[in-house]
Parts: C-alpha cells; sequence; structure tokens
C-alpha cells in the first residue's frame, strides 16, 4: 500500500513492530530480551567494578551478574554507585554498553537529566506554538519533586499536534518516574526501568509522522507479508537495482560488504551499483542490527567518481538515528564507516526464536 503504516504483531515468536512506508519496510523493533534480558533503553543501578586505565572507561558489574562497560570515568571510583543506561547490545562474551546520559522517553517528549533547559523541535515553526510549550515544559519539570534543576526536557515534534491537557497526561506521570528512579543511588546493582516493549516503543518512536495505517494481530505479519521481507534480511545476499548486487558478511572483527554489477557491463555499471547500495545501506543496517566497523569493498570504478559516491553516502546517512561516521577510503580502495550496534542482530534474533520453538 501506499502510505505509512504500522504494524504491530509477533516475529520469531515474541512482540515485534514494524513500519512500512509505500510497501517498503523501513524500520523493525524485534524483541532483544530473546538475546539480553538487558536489551537498550533499560535503566540500572550498577556498581563500579574496575577502571580501564588508558581507555577512560570503566567496567560495571549490573543486575542479575551482567557485565557494563561505561566510557566516561569521570569522577568514578571502584564500588561507587552509579546509574546507567543500556544503549547498545554487546556481542557474545562482551560487556553491554550503557551510559550515565539517562533519557526518559515518552511520544511528547524526552526527559534529559543533567541536561537542563526545555527544548522544542525544530519541525515546529509557529512561534507561539513554540512559547506556549515551553512554558508548559519549564512548569512540568519545575513542579516535579527531586529533579533539580539540572533535568531538562525536549518536547517532540507530535507535541505541537494535540492540546495541553494530552501532553501533560504523558508527561507529567514520566517526570514523577524519572525524579522517583534518580533518588535510587544506594544498594546491589538492580534493573530500575525496563525498557519499552516494540508496541511501545513504536507508538512512542513513529508517532510523527501520524501513520495512514496501524495493523496489528499475533498474524499481523504473515497476513500483511512483513515475515516475507524480514525472511529476506535473513540472506547475505542484497538485490540492488540496476541488477547489482550486494553481500553482507558479518565477523567477530567486523562487517565486510562487497558490492558486484552483475550482468551489467557498461562503463557506468560500477558506480550506477555503488550509488544504489550506498542509498540503500542505512537501511539495510538498521533493519538486520548490524554495526561495528564496516568496511565495504564497492565495485570497481574510476577514482574521479568517488566524490559522487561520497556525497550520495552522507545524503543517505544524514538522518539515521544510529551514530555513524563515515570515515573513508583507505589505501587499497575500500571504505570504512562506523556505526553503533544499537539494537541486536536479526539473524541472531531469529536463531534465539528459532531455539525456543
Amino acid at each position: 500500500m501506499k502510505g505509512r503504516q504500522i504494524v504491530l504483531g509477533e516475529l520469531f515468536g515474541a512482540e515485534a513492530a514494524a513500519l512500512v512506508v509505500d510497501g517498503q519496510l523501513t524500520d523493525l523493533i524485534a524483541d532483544a530480551s530473546l538475546l539480553t534480558p538487558l536489551v537498550p533503553g533499560a535503566i540500572c543501578r550498577a556498581v563500579v567494578d574496575r577502571l580501564v586505565k588508558g581507555q577512560g572507561g570503566v567496567f560495571l558489574r549490573l543486575p542479575d551478574g551482567a557485565r557494563g562497560y561505561l566510557r566516561d570515568r569521570s569522577g568514578l571510583s571502584e564500588g561507587q554507585r552509579v546509574l546507567v543506561q543500556v544503549s547498545g547490545v554487546a556481542e557474545e562474551g562482551k560487556a553491554i554498553p550503557v551510559t550515565s546520559r539517562l533519557l526518559f522517553r515518552g511520544r511528547f517528549g524526552i526527559l534529559t537529566p543533567g541536561k537542563p533547559g526545555v527544548n522544542v523541535s525544530r519541525s515546529i515553526k509557529d512561534e507561539d506554538t513554540r512559547a506556549a510549550l515551553t512554558a508548559l515544559g519549564e512548569g512540568l519539570v519545575a513542579d516535579a519533586p527531586g529533579l533539580g534543576e539540572d533535568c531538562g526536557l525536549i518536547l517532540r515534534s507530535a507535541a505541537g499536534l494535540v492540546d495541553d491537557a494530552e501532553i501533560r497526561d504523558e508527561l507529567a506521570p514520566l517526570v514523577e518516574l524519572a525524579a522517583s528512579i534518580l533518588l535510587e543511588t544506594e544498594g546491589a546493582p538492580e534493573l530500575l526501568l525496563d525498557a519499552p516493549g516494540p508496541h511501545m516503543a513504536a507508538w512512542v518512536d513513529w508517532a510523527e509522522p501520524a501513520p495512514d495505517q496501524v495493523d496489528e494481530g499475533e498474524d499481523a505479519f504473515d497476513t500483511l507479508g512483513v515475515t516475507e521481507m524480514v525472511d529476506a534480511l535473513l540472506s547475505p545476499e542484497i538485490a540492488l537495482t540496476g541488477g547489482g548486487s550486494a553481500l553482507l558478511q558479518p565477523t567477530r572483527a567486523l562487517l565486510a560488504i562487497d558490492v558486484n554489477t552483475g550482468s551489467d557491463t557498461s562503463p557506468a555499471a560500477g558506480l550506477k551499483a555503488n550509488i544504489a547500495l550506498a542509498r540503500d545501506l542505512p537501511r539495510q543496517l538498521r533493519l538486520r542490527g548490524l554495526g561495528g566497523q564496516v568496511v565495504v569493498d564497492f565495485a570497481p570504478m574510476p577514482k574521479r567518481d568517488r566524490a559522487t559516491l561520497e556525497q550520495v553516502l552522507r545524503s543517505a546517512f544524514k538522518f539515521e538515528s544510529a551514530e555513524t561516521v563515515l570515515i573513508g577510503w583507505t589505501k587499497m580502495g575500500l571504505f570504512e564507516i562506523s556505526r553503533k550496534r544499537d539494537r541486536a542482530q536479526l539473524a541472531a534474533l531469529a536463531a534465539a526464536g528459532g531455539e525456543g520453538a
């Protein structure tokens, strides 16, 4: 179908949500708890276990015997309690990445402890609306005992489409929850706030722009063709427009991508295949849950075309939510990308779901 469609169903035997735009799968939220009890977004009380000299980070003791790694060690000492939020998914045998910058996310706003001030989404252009939302946000934060003056609030674009009462109804309980959790600074490692499930996360992350259609049910993925789209993502091969293809090979050290022109033997075949992969690469990495060090072996093309390809890559990754750095070309002609691992690998979730079936 044309338009923006949210599908709330099940995948690999667990809750999942899919965003389909004009018939193409654009985003996917699967249940990462199939792999780990501490999924991105969960807030924990942790204990500093060991400072890592030379790396500026610390290892932490998390709930249920899990290990975490926090990059910022400023002011921390061994045995100290600290509140952290899970920020990514660790590979097997590695510590779970966490951050001390907590975010409490809602449909209309995001609370930012440690970052004071009320900010309104840039997509809200009307000055009167911005002023009214700013005043509303300042009142919500100021009225919450325990938050303090160093807590901020980001009002999202969806807040500009509803009345003040609806914003208060959602954000006031969120403010109270944040205030209570920020006081939980003593005791053993403990899970203080679990991450929202895929269905709730979908309403928070995909609320704006409003979907044209919402479908839900245990068999919604099957009946609407989402399962078939996901199955295609479990193959390492990507069919590119124009007849080319790409092969994605995750390893423990990095993600290797090879681009091929296929049957096209024209002089511009390499550039066309490379541009097709570059445009689709953010979506492929997002849906497959792939990240870390990414090395792309683009199809052969003249060096003069590299600038054009880099421009396409920058444009493609411009609005990607995951932290991504386009590093550039190596002496061997490979292109390096660094992308934060902010979600579980789809293939690993499929394997875990199959084992549990």
